[in-house]
């Protein structure tokens, strides 16, 4: 296949948004890409594309993510479209590279400082310094300003007023934290390690403060992408800043909607502000959304539509591309352990159906929510895993599996396939194939064990995977860049994959944090939760004072508890659960829904679920349904246009002979009772009558505005009306004497 020809198979399949923001000319250029629009597929492409055309070099390209998993994902994705190469990392990862890189020459000849894992040890003893005795959630609060005023570029010194200005909510007097600041980085100089931020600083201040690193850098990386860039924070903006060195070359790729983490330091200021400080760039909208169905969608879109604040400047309305699903339910229960074990039975029926158990996520606000879930998934025998709780590489029996594996080289022969030999590996750690144990710490450890085996299988399916693993040889790898060869070439020189090259893919994926994907049902928090999708979502505990937090008090961090609600609903695919507890507790405290729900109906009732056994609760009546567009699928929040079905700015099919029958009808009725027409029917209900034009009792009785009452009154006339009879055809004294 010719260059030319490959680069058109690129744009194959891209929609015309997609396709701007792919052959978009160089220089700045700002993707606004919503939840599922396919931003990692337009990125990749750009890259791919301007590759394959001879525009740029991929060796000269510097893709950054945020996370680990969307490097690899990027790195992947290219290697597909056939380009190798790109260096795509973390802001972290690249910096790191950088600085152990030139610390010869920065440090004149001393070693690179040790890099800190986690701060919570060393500020712990500078909170003793200082004459707190922190606990380890108290550290963890002061690690968490420190990282915030490092990565705002704030010193100790300045710490107070960058704190008051910034509405802070310090966990203990901003004098104090500016102290054990203070004496965390003076533990830290005097025990020569460094942390994250420094990594970051040390890299900035080597292409700021050196000419020769700087031009080194920048004749290295003259095409820059990042991605998620409403997250990025002042400090990796001044080095993106370095990177770039007054050159345009930049892509960046984000969405103001899902800014969620300003309390990290991360600003969307940058994302809403790119056109201002890019004179000329190129500002492309991906509103397509390919991962959600239509009544998803609209139920985000209701939600964001409300927002305030700078990032609604940027505020896309997405457009579902899926067929219509399932309508959202919104869920009431009376208490917490209700809604847990209503969630959990849900949950035991979703995976009975045929749903993997990790394609079932519960998404709560804070971590705090998880026990509960826990327990209830526990007593269902639901398999789940816990988000972010721990590493899946550092978990003791996975770093046993990991041994075994090793070990079992020498003694499995090498032509045994690659799941077999796996198995037979794990048999030394006590895993077995068979069905797994009841729900718990035993079947999480399973399942992790259950995700080595299901990885070996895609592993040895995926072709290039033994050439593969012979590329990222130290051997190969040293020689740099240039002898990477594209999947296709190196399909030709396959072997089969051996227990070796897997162990070698493992260790690959374990340094860059890319984890395997867990059989079981998902708990995580929101924010954890930004970056993925389920085909099934129970959004939990959406009530006053847990989503928004009783902490967010002025407008700013209102809107982003809001932004949270909205990343939560575009997590889900196919079906979404919204629910909440009117008390914490049986007996408890009243409990008011969130403010961020649509304003519906909320005197739906919910169920408990026990030992397997749903019980009704008291006053049970039939669960709220969010009611959507029955033309474009937009969630309905008005009074009229929930009984009519549909947006006022949809099309209307009204059946106009029909509409004039039942208001001639109508007035009859109010003449004969005395009451003013609206009594019997509003204009609105005649409306939607006339359009949904219902046929049985049970479409008669779905309309808005028809309950049970009406329903025995003028039902009987109605569907009559509907069927074509004339209003002369209805026996008046027949509809009279129902109403007397």
């Amino acid at each position: 296949m010719g260059v030319h020809s490959a680069a058109e198979v690129v744009l194959a399949g891209l929609d015309p948004e997609q396709r701007a923001a792919v052959t978009a000319p160089a220089g700045p250029v700002c993707i606004l890409a919503g939840a599922g629009t396919g931003k990692t597929r337009a990125v990749t492409s750009r890259i791919a594309h301007r590759a394959l055309t001879g525009e740029i070099s991929p060796r000269h390209v510097l893709a950054v993510t945020f996370t680990a998993r969307a490097a690899a994902e990027m790195r992947a994705r290219l290697t597909v479209l056939g380009v190798a190469g790109v260096q795509a990392r973390t802001f972290h990862a690249a910096a790191l590279r950088q600085v152990r890189y030139f610390a010869p020459r920065l440090l004149e000849g001393r070693a690179m400082p040790e890099l800190l894992d986690s701060k919570v040890r060393v500020v712990t003893l500078a909170a003793a310094k200082v004459g707190l005795r922190a606990d380890r959630a108290a550290a963890r609060d002061l690690a968490g300003e420190i990282e915030w005023a490092k990565s705002s570029l704030v010193e100790p010194g300045e710490y107070v007023v960058a704190a008051a200005k910034a509405l802070r909510e310090t966990p203990y007097e901003p004098a104090k934290v500016a102290e054990v600041f203070a004496a965390y980085e003076r533990l830290k100089r005097s025990n020569g390690v460094i942390d994250f931020e420094d990594m970051l600083r040390a890299a900035v201040w080597g292409i700021e403060e050196h000419r020769d690193v700087a031009e080194q850098v920048r004749g290295q990386y003259r095409h820059f992408v990042v991605d998620e860039y409403q997250d990025v924070n002042p400090l990796q903006q001044r080095l993106l800043d370095a990177w770039l060195g007054g050159r345009d070359d930049l892509t960046v790729v984000g969405d103001a909607s899902q800014t969620i983490y300003s309390f990290t330091g991360a600003t969307s200021s940058y994302l809403v502000d790119f056109p201002r400080r890019h004179r000329g760039a190129t500002v492309v909208r991906l509103v397509r959304d390919y991962r959600s169905t239509p009544q998803v969608v609209g139920l985000a879109n209701a939600v964001i539509s409300q927002a305030r604040g700078a990032e609604a400047r940027l505020r896309l309305e997405l457009h579902g591309q899926r067929p219509p699903g399932p309508e959202p339910e919104l869920r009431i229960f009376t208490d917490e352990p209700a809604e847990a074990n209503a969630v959990a039975a849900r949950c035991r029926t979703l995976v009975d159906g045929g749903t993997p158990a990790k394609e079932i996520a519960v998404l709560f606000r804070t971590n705090a929510q998880s026990e509960a879930y826990e327990k209830a998934l526990t007593e269902a025998c639901v398999p789940y895993v816990v988000q972010g709780a721990e590493r899946f590489f550092e978990r003791v029996e996975v770093r046993q599996a990991m041994v075994a594996l090793r070990a079992a080289t020498r003694s499995i022969p090498g032509e045994t396939p690659l799941p077999t030999a796996v198995v037979e590996a794990l048999a030394a750690v006590g895993w077995a194939p068979d069905a797994p144990p009841a729900g718990g710490a035993a079947r999480e450890r399973w399942e992790a064990l259950a995700a080595l085996v299901q990885l070996a299988e895609e592993y040895a399916a995926t072709p290039g995977a033994s050439a593969r693993s012979e590329l990222a040889s130290p051997a190969v790898a040293s020689e740099g860049p240039a002898l990477l060869l594209p999947i296709r070439e190196a399909a030709a020189v396959e072997r089969p994959v051996t227990l070796s090259d897997f162990n070698e893919e493992l260790a690959r994926r374990a340094a860059q944090q890319h984890v395997p994907t867990v059989d079981g049902v998902t708990l995580a928090s929101l924010h954890s939760a930004k970056g993925l999708e389920w085909d099934a979502v129970f959004l939990v505990g959406l009530s006053e004072g847990t989503l928004p937090t009783t902490y967010a008090r002025t407008p700013e961090q209102v809107e982003e508890e809001r932004r949270l609600l909205y990343v939560g609903i575009t997590r889900a695919r196919q079906w979404l659960w919204l629910s909440y507890a009117s008390a914490r507790s049986p007996g408890g405290r009243a409990r008011r829904p969130s403010r961020f729900l649509p304003q519906l109906d909320r005197s739906g009732g919910g169920e408990r679920a026990g030992g397997g056994v749903a019980k009704r609760t008291a006053a049970r009546r039939p669960a709220t349904q969010i009611v959507s567009c029955r033309i474009c699928g937009a969630t309905l929040l008005a009074g009229p246009d929930r009984k009519l079905g549909r947006c006022p700015t949809c099309p209307s099919d009204i059946d106009e002979d029909l509409y004039e029958r039942l208001r001639d009808w109508r007035a009859r009725v109010a003449g004969a009772q005395k009451v003013p027409a609206y009594v019997v029917f509003t204009d609105a209900t005649l409306t939607a009558l006339a359009e949904r034009r219902p046929g049985r009792t049970e479409e008669l009785i779905a309309i808005a505005g028809i309950g049970p009452r009406k329903l025995g009154l003028y039902g009987e006339a109605v569907l009559a009306l509907v069927d074509g009879a004339a209003v002369d055809d209805i026996a008046p004294q027949k509809t009279f004497e129902i109403s007397s």
